[in-house]
């Protein structure tokens, strides 16, 4: 189809794009010689993990490898240059990605895809790896339409993609965000305090739940569920009438602002109140056990995927095993947030 579209058969690439996916004819896609791989969106501790596992993989398999820098915008840019074994050394333990993020404008428009598809036939890409959340799932997808197939492996800290029940960084930036807040208690627990940490969870309340329950908290709040500042502050009242000295409430960056729910319980219950924002330092620090092995394991499976001709897959975890499903499957399911783990907190605060 992309040669279709550069030679002019095909009038608009806004078209192209929408065409349904099952009518592609997928025996004209090409022998997979090259393969590319690039990190998208936010990065999540573990992404260097899995380029490590996909290089590594791919090379043994016999596959020239090609690292994109700055995601879909190094892959518009043409920021491309060939991985061997030894590049991806050390690796391993690092977090963030070396081959570096970016959210790019330009790959929301269909001139900016029909772009990238050109330079993975200039660069010798017959296949994409890409490694991040649903927003980079869909710009892979846009690739796949177009003819250039693809393997999708998820990359998170938030662990908010559908298809799979786990995602890469969740489980580091929820142990970064616990240790953290451990610290915390220590000192609210030294004074009168009500300690409100900010963690991240945009649109989705992963983080905040476990988090909240790992660590005993009084309240948590997430995106997902509303909530009125006369249940917190009755919360916060009802437990210092039963002889608590120190609070924890954990709010999801979506949920509300950490800043000013703290000033309103100070102001109403005149109990010191203290906002954290944890930010960004979610998404650093070394990777955890569980996503140093997750990464290894699901890169292979993305090298597995391109051997047997599985293409324009994601690899998913599920029910205790690593898989995958087709890209538009994947992308069609919704995830939702346990209510029941949600409920059965409050029976521990």
């Amino acid at each position: 189809m992309f040669e279709e579209y550069v030679n002019g058969n095909l009038p608009n690439l806004k078209e192209m794009v929408a065409k349904n996916y099952d009518k592609v004819d997928r025996s004209a896609e090409p022998e997979v010689h090259g393969i590319g791989i690039l990190t998208s969106g936010g990065d999540a501790p573990g992404m260097n993990a899995t380029i490590r596992a996909v290089v590594r993989a791919g090379t043994k398999a016999g596959y020239k490898m090609m690292g994109v820098t700055r995601g879909y915008h190094g892959l518009w840019k043409g920021e491309i240059k060939e991985l061997g074994h030894r590049d991806v050394s050390e690796t391993l333990q690092r977090g963030g990605t070396f081959l570096m993020t970016a959210r790019s404008k330009t790959w929301e428009t269909p001139e900016g895809v029909l772009k990238g598809a050109k330079n993975c036939e200039v660069f010798g890409i017959d296949c994409m790896v890409v490694i991040g959340g649903d927003g980079s799932f869909k710009g892979a997808r846009d690739l796949a339409r177009i003819g250039i197939p693809v393997i999708g492996i998820p990359g998170t800290i938030d662990n908010d993609v559908a298809s799979t029940q786990y995602t890469i960084g969740y489980d580091t930036a929820m142990n970064t965000a616990m240790e953290a807040i451990d610290k915390l208690r220590d000192t609210a627990s030294s004074h009168e305090r009500c300690s409100v940490i900010e963690v991240m969870g945009r649109h989705a309340g992963y983080i905040a739940l476990n988090v909240g329950i790992a660590t005993g908290a009084e309240l948590i709040l997430i995106p997902e569920v509303p909530w009125d500042m006369k249940d917190v502050i009755k919360t916060i009242l009802d437990c210092r009438n039963k002889g608590k000295r120190h609070y924890i409430v954990i709010v999801a960056e979506g949920a509300g602002s950490a800043t000013d729910i703290a000033k309103q319980i100070e102001e109403a219950t005149e109990i010191e109140s203290r906002p954290t924002i944890l930010g960004h330092l979610q998404r650093g620090g070394s990777p955890t056990l569980r996503d140093r092995t997750m990464a290894s394991l699901m890169g292979i499976r993305a090298i597995e995927c391109i051997q047997d001709k599985r293409l324009n897959r994601l690899v998913v975890y599920r029910n205790g095993e690593i898989s995958d499903v087709d890209i538009e499957e994947g992308l069609s399911l919704t995830k939702t947030i346990s209510m029941e783990d949600l409920e059965r907190s409050k029976l521990l605060s």
